[in-house]
């Protein structure tokens, strides 16, 4: 079996309004609003689908309040889609949708997975070209800077677990996931295929132990999209949670915000990519682990600088007062 990533997310909540401008303001395309349902998508096809909380056709929650109710997997062809059938045709959750053409269970820690043949994209983008002491690409040309982002996927979710080391089981036994790090006991880093992205799954085990969303990634194309879409968003009066900043254990440039739909909302960009050589390495758990740096608070979509640091005041930044 082959599982490609994440194909279709869906939320439970409870303001639709803030959701709508939310999403609008995040970059992505409406694809339907109405009193009953928000569906989003991204560049490549992706869909981001916004439900009432109450709505007896979702999935069961979680955790209390909005959150994220489903995770739907594309795998590569019909073959990848049998063979999860198989892996899981005898789990008590077993269900089969759409005529056939989605499948899906509950896994460990109560969320509702599904699989389908992937129904996204390819895109094809234009992206910064980084020049080092080394290699020097970007000749005659400047960096792009962007006004907002437009994300391309939606490249992984994060959920806190009860049982990191059960959650983790299921998916690399039942779908082929591949650990790329861990935090021994409390955390584990999982890619749905040897080759890939750093993560698509991060599971997280608190030392008191809960369940709930955590945050959902949208990739962009560079750090210039990181830095443009977060400006964006703080501009338009969304809270930052934390950034901009770099992980040092997938390399990724990040900015988190708060999200009416549940959880925290990332924009990431220039994640390692690995294959079947790569050792997984751990970690123990701590700030400097999660953010080689990162800005508090964020910057000011307005003045370009830290929030609450101060306008600008005619002067260059680096001039001697």
């Amino acid at each position: 079996m082959k599982v490609l990533g994440i194909d279709e997310i869906t939320y439970g909540a409870d303001d639709f309004d803030a959701c709508r401008g939310f999403f609008s303001d995040w970059g992505l395309t409406v694809k339907r609003d109405d009193a009953e349902a928000l569906d989003f998508e991204t560049l490549n096809g992706c869909r981001v689908l916004v439900r009432k909380i109450a709505d007896p056709a979702l999935a069961p929650a979680i955790e209390d309040g909005p959150t994220l109710r489903e995770v739907v997997w594309g795998v590569a062809d019909q073959a990848s889609l049998e063979a999860i059938t198989d892996a899981i045709g005898a789990e008590p959750s077993f269900v089969r949708q759409q005529d056939g053409a989605r499948v899906g269970c509950t896994d460990p820690n109560g969320l509702a997975v599904r699989f389908q043949v992937s129904r996204k994209r390819e895109v094809q983008v234009e992206c910064a070209v980084m020049n080092t002491w080394n290699d020097k690409p970007r000749l005659n040309q400047r960096s792009p800077v962007y006004e907002r982002a437009a994300p391309i996927e939606v490249g992984h979710v994060v959920f806190f677990v009860t049982d990191v080391k059960a959650t983790e089981r299921f998916y690399v036994e039942k779908f082929g996931f591949v650990q790329s790090d861990n935090y021994p006991e409390r955390g584990a880093f999982l890619r749905c295929a040897a080759e890939g992205g750093h993560h698509d799954l991060f599971l997280l085990q608190l030392p008191q132990p809960k369940r709930g969303l955590n945050h959902v990634a949208f990739t962009v194309r560079d750090i210039h999209e990181v830095f443009g879409g977060g400006m964006h968003m703080s501009r338009t009066g969304w809270d930052t949670q934390l950034g901009p900043g770099r992980h040092p254990i997938s390399s990724a440039y990040f900015w988190y915000f708060k999200n009416p739909a549940g959880g925290l909302i990332e924009y990431y960009a220039d994640e390692d990519q690995l294959d079947a050589h790569w050792e997984p390495r751990a970690f123990e758990p701590g700030p400097t682990v999660f953010a080689e740096w990162a800005i508090e608070g964020g910057i000011d979509g307005n003045t370009r600088r830290q929030k609450n640091a101060g306008g600008p005041q005619g002067k260059f930044l680096t001039e001697k007062r």
